[in-house]
C-alpha cells in the first residue's frame, strides 16, 4: 500500500533500469595473472610492497603508476578511473606507460584498454555493465499461454 498523504507525486509505476558498473583490472606479470576489482578512490601500482596493486618485475618502477577514481560529468552515481604515470606526488616512473600502443603520461580508462608497464608486464582494464530493474516486475514479462491437452487434436501415426 502506498501512502498518498505525503504529497509525493514523483512515484513512478513504470519499469526503471539502472546500470551498475564494475571496474576490473587484470594484471599479467612474472608471477602470472591476477584480477583486481576496483572500488577505492586511489590505487598505487608498482614493484614496492606498499603498493595497492603490486607488480612483480625488475622492469617496473617501485611506484610506477597511480589510478584515480573520478566522477563522470553530469552523473554523480557513475565514475571512471584515470591512470597517471608515476606516484601520487607526481614523480614519473623510469619507463613510463604504454596505453593502447602509445606512450602517454595519463589516460582516462575505457573498456579493454591495454596498459604496458614493461616487458611482459601488462594490464587490461574492463568496465563491466550490468542492468538491474528497479521497482515492481511487469506481469506481461511472464505471459505464458497454457494449452489444455484436451483442446488439441491427437495425431496418431
Amino acid at each position: 500500500m502506498i501512502d498518498q498523504s505525503s504529497g509525493d507525486s514523483s512515484i513512478s509505476f513504470k519499469m526503471a533500469t539502472a546500470i551498475n558498473e564494475n571496474h576490473l583490472l587484470i594484471i599479467e606479470d612474472d608471477q602470472g595473472r591476477k584480477e583486481f576489482p576496483l572500488e577505492n578512490p586511489v590505487y598505487s601500482i608498482g614493484r614496492d610492497r606498499d603498493c595497492d596493486i603490486r607488480l612483480f618485475s625488475q622492469f617496473v618502477s617501485r611506484h610506477h603508476a597511480t589510478l584515480v577514481k573520478l566522477p563522470r560529468p553530469n552523473n554523480s552515481q557513475r565514475f571512471y578511473y584515470r591512470i597517471v604515470d608515476g606516484n601520487a606526488k607526481g614523480k614519473p616512473s623510469s619507463n613510463g606507460l604504454m596505453i593502447n600502443g602509445r606512450k602517454i603520461p595519463g589516460h582516462d580508462l575505457q573498456n579493454e584498454d591495454e596498459i604496458i608497464f614493461g616487458p611482459q608486464v601488462r594490464a587490461i582494464y574492463y568496465l563491466l555493465k550490468n542492468t538491474d530493474r528497479l521497482s515492481s516486475t511487469d506481469a506481461s514479462e511472464y505471459d505464458i499461454t497454457l494449452i489444455n491437452p484436451g483442446m488439441t487434436d491427437d495425431f496418431d501415426d
